[in-house]
């Protein structure tokens, strides 16, 4: 029953790390997607890659300055679950 907890607990917080990883990269392209469909909306410029370009580049950007931070949270969620699976297999035999 002990286990049962466990594993909803690191399912719960495999949720929140994914989120908190994934959102700088997200959040970012949502916006320069929101700038740029406004500026083609001003313009009637309906060229598709004007949009993939700069989402490109600001992914790219947001990947070099938060990456590092993103990877810690990734590898301390890791350590974590390596640790939980070596306490349940102890309990086990």
């Amino acid at each position: 029953m002990d286990d049962t907890a466990t594993f909803l607990g690191l399912a719960d917080r495999m949720l929140w790390v994914t989120a908190l990883a994934g959102a700088p990269v997200v959040l970012a392209c949502l916006g320069v997607g929101l700038v740029v469909g406004v500026l083609q909306a001003a313009t009637s410029v309906n060229e598709q890659t004007l949009t993939f370009v700069p989402k490109l580049a600001v992914a790219a950007l947001v990947l070099v300055l938060f990456g590092a931070a993103m990877m810690g949270l990734i590898s301390d969620f890791m350590r974590d679950i390596f640790t939980a699976i070596a306490r349940i297999g102890q309990g086990a035999g």
